[in-house]
């Protein structure tokens, strides 16, 4: 996403900025456009899948997620300590992944991270009974200022990386739950999903804002994020849309998307329709709660029964409408044959 053009999308055929209508062919998104088309390699279905359903592309923003899910595991790790002295110094490694991601934190907002890679370095330290650990050293950090945040990021990713690799070498736990989060650290430290060349890198074109020739990479998160309905996909004035039948299955009330779409639209100048107050009314009657309960957006995967039971609830709610729909088609249809119609006189 964004300010300037936040709607990009992903198609079998093509990729690209919904409202702008910059695209390129799918196989060649990523890929690098100068004289001649420097081609990348072809991305893995499950790649696209986990980028297209990312929420969480801004570094800042997923290592305060890492550490909302660090903070429960030290509470337990520190009951379980007190209970048996005797057990590994599961809570003391935990914290150093809480200052690592706090370190991280502190970099990417410019300020003096060495409290922090103080405290890391002697809890590491006295977990290997006295010998000193090979992690960078971070006065580069300090002494280069010239650099910028850029150079400091740099420094911060080794830093991490060390860090991993310590307790991936050492073995100081036998913990699933330890093993993924610093397998994730790992990953945003190297930061290798969700960024991509942008296609529009250095390109000149009027109709292209200027906001996205800037960047020589974009990151992308899913934009059900900002609205959870893909309205502006079909928006675009070209594409000459005149029906738009919505299936919105937000967890959350189901007109909140298109309310949004709608101020939206308002303020880019996009024709859209309003929104009713009525239906939102008749909508907020229904007794859904339970149902929003059962198939929650955290779900774990659905059984086969729980498949059959959505896919006969949503045929019966087409089958309620289908006068509605079918209406709504013609309206459509006869508007568009005397259009036609008038073009021949």
């Amino acid at each position: 996403m964004h300010l300037h053009n936040p709607w990009f999308e992903i198609s079998p055929a093509e990729a690209g900025y919904s409202l702008t209508g910059a695209f390129v062919e799918t196989s060649s998104f990523g890929s690098q456009f100068t004289n001649k088309m420097k081609k990348q390699d072809e991305m893995d279905m499950l790649y696209l899948q986990a980028l297209c359903s990312s929420v969480l592309a801004d570094e800042e923003e997923i290592w305060k997620w890492i550490k909302a899910l660090l903070l429960p595991e030290i509470k337990t790790a520190s009951e379980k300590t007190r209970q048996d002295p005797h057990s590994p110094p599961i809570d003391e490694c935990y914290q150093v992944l809480l200052n690592l991601v706090d370190m991280n934190l502190t970099v990417l907002k410019g300020t003096d991270p060495s409290a922090l890679d103080q405290s890391i370095r002697t809890t590491l330290t006295d977990l290997s009974g006295g010998k000193s650990q090979l992690i960078y050293q971070l006065e580069k950090l300090n002494d280069d200022k010239t650099a910028g945040k850029k150079a400091a990021k740099q420094y911060m990713m080794q830093y991490t990386m060390d860090v991993c690799n310590y307790f991936s070498l050492e073995r100081k736990l036998n913990s699933w739950p330890f093993d993924l989060l610093i397998s994730i650290c790992r990953c945003i430290a190297q930061w290798i999903w969700g960024r991509h060349y942008n296609f529009l890198h250095n390109m000149t074109d009027e109709a292209v804002p200027a906001a996205l020739l800037e960047g020589e990479t974009r990151d992308y998160i899913d934009a059900g994020l900002l609205l959870n309905s893909p309205y502006f996909s079909v928006l675009r004035k070209e594409r000459d849309i005149d029906l738009i039948i919505s299936l919105d299955f937000s967890e959350a009330d189901s007109f909140t998307t298109v309310t949004q779409t709608a101020e939206m639209c308002k303020k880019l100048k996009i024709p859209f329709p309003e929104v009713n107050s009525v239906q939102r009314q008749r909508r907020s009657n229904h007794k859904i709660d339970a149902w929003r309960k059962k198939y929650g957006t955290s779900q774990v995967p659905y059984t086969a029964e729980m498949i059959a039971e959505l896919l006969q609830v949503s045929g019966k709610n087409f089958s309620i409408n289908r006068a509605k729909l079918l209406e709504q088609i013609r309206v459509v249809a006869e508007a568009k044959y005397f259009q036609a119609q008038a073009r021949q006189i």
